[in-house]
């Protein structure tokens, strides 16, 4: 599986493999990832509007 077919399903863009193991150790490993990768998209954007800000 690529990497951006991985981030699409973390942030519920895109269907989950029903294929896929489901085990409880996973989910939690996914939760975990979708939280940093949303909390790295909200600091991107703090640093972008920072950016425009200050000129």
């Amino acid at each position: 599986m690529s990497i951006l077919n991985q981030i699409a399903e973390y942030l519920y863009l895109k269907k989950k493999d029903p294929n896929a193991k489901n085990t409880q150790w996973m989910k939690y490993m996914h939760g975990i990832n979708r939280l940093s990768i949303l909390l790295f998209l909200v600091a991107m954007i703090v640093i972008v509007v920072r950016l425009f800000i200050k000129k």
